[in-house]
């Protein structure tokens, strides 16, 4: 055989590699292909060609199995099981970058899935060798590695602690500084992953400096650089009163204010967010929140938006009420109880009526000019009838018990608690009488109208055991009224009376 003819041999064996790869990647491509190609032992035919010669065989071998742990974890779990990562990331230090972003793929494809596929790729020195990759000059392979660690990062505190370690925090810092608008996204949201966990990794975040770049990021016309920025800025004010101050001191909330006009739901979503996080913490940062305007602005938030979007936006009011009584006046100002009644009767989600109901507790509980607020925007009857229907979750009718509670250990409306009488039941009835108890002794009027509303007679009707707590408060106001007037009253007396006519006997 002449040498041209081997080599044709070998040229047509390498041409049949290639097309396989490259067969195999594009089938790899679609997700309902994965289980005939592992059903075949697309596994170990891919496998030997990770080393092949040809370095586009190796590129595209390596992006085929990305695809395919992409895809599945039963696959992913084979590539761990099979030892095909540590060569992987051993190759990652010598091999060229269309090499390197297609084997980060495979790292992010496995650390995806599951805690335990994420500590398989650290613990083969991946969190290491993606740390190298973001200093690479090639923006595609810094994009990746962030990507990569992100994925890494957010299953757990000690995941992100290894991310951290291996020393991605200051790297991810210096790529919000890339020209790349990809690259800042990515970043942005790997710190978030990161910073998510423990106040000790967003502590970390913000001793690498990050926090005045993520600020200066708000101004990015980006839209889903913008939602990536304030979700990390979320993540790390949550977690204690030290780190949302650092967040205040960057000034972020000047230009934050401003992303509540934001046209993209989700940036307004994130802003709204970051201000819950702050207020939750003390009476002081709410104080700033609210000297900003933040919940007025928060307070027109919810009224254009819908579902779960409005979540933050209706905890960060109960949040900034629950702190003092100036401070829940503050919301009632700003028009946020109409809003909040809004929000109750037309959201859908049990979870999200839960939180509308807290938050409206936080506000009536202070004092009666606050319980006045509740009733005038006639909440209190649908608390109760969310609290008595069947269909309500458990959480949403605790929710609405105790919000009914503070409120009514507040509420000097007598109409309202009046109109309580007729459908509460004995453990939000004991809390009406009581406030009745309260009301009446000191106010004529009230028990004159108390009288002719036929409050009076409905109080009589309710059978309450001697002794009781319910039984007493039901004493106290009887005890208001002449006693012919409550025996007028009382069951049973106009049929006494009536017999009374039919015997009476004329002189």
């Amino acid at each position: 055989m002449s040498q041209p003819q081997i080599i044709q041999v070998f040229e047509q064996y390498q041409k049949a590699r290639m097309q396989f790869v490259q067969s195999v990647a594009l089938l790899a491509v679609r997700p309902h292909n994965t289980g005939g190609l592992q059903n075949v032992g697309v596994m170990a035919l891919l496998r030997p060609l990770l080393l092949d010669v040809v370095p586009k065989v190796q590129q595209t071998a390596v992006l085929a199995l990305g695809r395919l742990a992409d895809h599945s974890e039963d696959l992913a779990r084979v590539l761990v099981k099979e030892d095909v990562l540590p060569p992987l990331v051993h190759s990652l230090a010598s091999q060229n970058r269309f090499y390197k972003k297609a084997a980060v793929f495979v790292l992010r494809a496995v650390a995806k899935h599951s805690p335990e596929l994420a500590q398989a790729v650290v613990a083969c020195g991946g969190a290491d060798a993606l740390v190298l990759c973001l200093e690479e000059f090639d923006p595609g392979v810094k994009e990746a590695a962030a990507w990569a660690l992100g994925f890494i990062a957010r299953h757990n505190a000690p995941l992100a602690q290894s991310v951290v370690d291996a020393g991605a925090v200051p790297l991810l810092v210096l790529c919000l500084l890339e020209p790349e608008i990809a690259i800042k996204r990515i970043a942005a949201s790997t710190i978030s992953d990161v910073a998510r966990h423990t106040p000790e990794l967003a502590q970390s975040v913000v001793d690498t400096g990050a926090v005045p770049h993520l600020a200066q990021m708000m101004l990015n016309p980006d839209a889903k650089l913008k939602r990536q920025v304030l979700s990390a800025l979320c993540q790390i004010s949550k977690h204690s009163v030290s780190l949302a101050e650092m967040i205040i001191e960057a000034d972020v909330f000047p230009a934050a204010m401003s992303c509540l006009k934001d046209p993209d739901v989700y940036v307004r979503k994130n802003v709204t967010t970051l201000m819950r996080e702050v207020v939750k913490h003390t009476p002081e940062l709410s104080l700033m929140i609210v000297n900003c305007g933040g919940v007025a602005a928060v307070v027109d938030y919810l009224g254009d938006c819908r579902g779960d979007l409005r979540l933050p936006g209706i905890m960060m009011l109960g949040y900034v009420a629950a702190h003092s009584e100036s401070l829940a006046m503050a919301v009632i100002l700003s028009k946020g109880v109409p809003q909040l009644a809004v929000c109750l009767s037309e959201e859908p989600e049990p979870h999200v009526k839960a939180a509308t109901a807290w938050s409206i507790g936080q506000i009536g509980r202070h004092t009666p000019e606050h319980a006045a607020a509740v009733t005038r925007a006639n909440l209190l009857p649908k608390l109760l009838e969310l609290y008595v229907d069947a269909a309500s979750s458990e959480d949403l009718q605790a929710k609405c018990k105790k919000a009914l509670k503070s409120v009514l250990q507040m509420c000097t409306y007598l109409p309202e608690l009046e109109s309580l009488l007729y459908d509460a039941p004995s453990n939000i009835l004991k809390h009406v009488v009581c406030q009745l108890s309260k009301v009446l002794p000191h106010d004529s009027k009230a028990r004159r109208l108390f009288v002719s509303s036929g409050g009076l007679k409905k109080l009589q009707e309710i059978t309450a055991e001697p002794g009781s707590a319910l039984q007493e408060h039901i004493n106290t106001i009887n005890n208001c009224f002449p006693e012919e007037i409550v025996r007028y009253y009382s069951p049973g007396y106009p049929e006494a009376l009536l017999e009374r006519v039919e015997n009476y006997q004329p002189a």
